[in-house]
């Protein structure tokens, strides 16, 4: 493989038109869509839009003549076309914390009607904190216990007092994805129900709840959607669980007729009555603009033309780095199995993974670092690879700036050993 190669991989690559879809910073090479997506080109003038016209002009009536009031649905309903939802069973609304508590709290309540005595939540010991923080706080309200354990150790932990299992699909230190279909399986088989956190897999790689036969999913509007920082999430609930009790956050947008104004709470039917205030307009038509740009590989084969892609520019990466950086104390953590790998690529190293990533970053090469445990976890240099504006000679170019800054050793430099708040 050489650089020319690269350059007639991407000439033949039919959804090479979709880069022009983003703002692509002239001299970087973006390896972090994992954790904010690119800025789709539409998105700008669309805010504007909002704003000077929708807001500014339009004023209360937008509510109405622009769709705002329809807008959680509308955008929730494109989502739902990425992770096999059907239309009217996910809605684009608050933050994944947020979300995740609805469902879990949702999750234990159908499991104290239908199994009383489940006592304990299960998880993965690595999954993202947040979701283990809310999982902890509903442990302590109710009483229940929180048991984390290691990937292999999930089948075996699935006992008869578990109440629900909570994963993250795609792990977000390691890259290593959950096989949502035997996964599920399993813990259905032990009476247990599951919450599936799709930030990672959501416009990354193919998901299908309904033939998973998953109970609960929630996930991010700002990575692999392209929605720009803090964009909305989104929730889903088999149609089976969704009208069966509240959610915990029983706000006037989840009433069944919110401009009734009744001082009972009525809960709306199906996924509706799992909004709660009043939702973030100016920041859901960004990200409506981020949900198009991977609808837009529609017409190219879709999701499985992503994921093909996808897969594709990490081998590449994988081998490239084994094979020019092969002297340098780089690990493979991410699985090599296909079917175990979500869009990202993670390399360990014993010392200076943080000041590698800032050198590459000085260099134009976007990629982050996650902090290990210092047991079984170790620091991480992760890197995503977001199929819509990724190109070949992008891989072949950073692995190069990688196998350079670790040659010349440019990342002892006292500059990259500072800690930013945002690692």
């Amino acid at each position: 493989m050489t650089r020319n190669d690269c350059q007639v991989l991407d000439a033949q690559d039919p959804l090479a038109a979709l880069r022009d879809l983003f703002t692509v910073p002239a001299g970087v090479i973006y390896l972090d869509g994992n954790s904010l997506g690119a800025c789709p080109k539409a998105a700008p003038d669309r805010v504007r839009d909002v704003v000077e016209r929708e807001w500014a002009v339009d004023l209360i009536r937008s509510w109405n003549t622009a769709g705002w009031f329809e807008l959680p649905r509308r955008v929730g309903d494109k989502i739902a076309r990425l992770v096999g939802a059907h239309a009217g069973e996910l809605v684009a609304t608050d933050s994944t914390s947020i979300n995740l508590y609805k469902v879990l709290a949702a999750a234990l309540n159908i499991a104290a009607a239908d199994r009383p005595g489940c006592t304990r939540i299960v998880s993965e010991r690595s999954n993202f904190p947040t979701d283990l923080y809310i999982a902890e706080s509903l442990c302590r309200e109710r009483g229940l216990a929180l048991d984390l354990v290691e990937p292999a150790q999930i089948a075996g932990a699935l006992a008869s007092d578990v109440a629900v299992l909570t994963l993250t699909h795609v792990n977000y230190r390691s890259g290593a994805m959950h096989d949502m279909l035997g996964v599920t399986a399993a813990a259905h088989a032990a009476g247990a129900l599951v919450v599936w956190d799709l930030a990672h897999s959501a416009g990354a790689v193919p998901v299908d709840l309904h033939a998973a036969d998953a109970d609960f999913a929630v996930g991010c509007g700002y990575k692999y959607l392209n929605g720009g920082p803090g964009a909305p999430a989104f929730v889903w609930v088999h149609p089976r669980h969704a009208d069966r009790f509240w959610q915990p956050l029983a706000g006037w947008w989840g009433h069944a007729a919110p401009f009734e104004f009744t001082p009972d709470y009525r809960p709306a039917a199906g996924i509706a009555r799992y909004q709660c205030g009043t939702q973030p307009i100016i920041s859901l038509a960004a990200l409506e603009c981020g949900v198009d740009t991977v609808l837009a590989a529609e017409p190219c084969g879709g999701m499985a033309a992503l994921r093909e892609k996808s897969l594709a520019l990490a081998d590449l990466f994988i081998e490239l780095v084994e094979r020019r950086c092969a002297s340098h104390g780089l690990a493979l953590v991410t699985p090599r199995d296909h079917a175990r790998r979500g869009s990202q690529v993670c390399f360990s190293r014993s010392d200076g993974a943080y000041a590698i990533v800032q050198a590459l970053i000085a260099r134009g090469v976007i990629g982050d670092f996650r902090a290990g445990d210092g047991t079984l976890h170790p620091d991480i240099l992760r890197f995503g690879f977001a199929p819509l504006y990724l190109r070949f000679v992008d891989v072949w170019d950073a692995v190069e700036q990688l196998r350079d800054v670790l040659e010349s050793a440019e990342w002892r430099e006292a500059r990259f050993q500072q800690r930013a708040a945002v690692t």
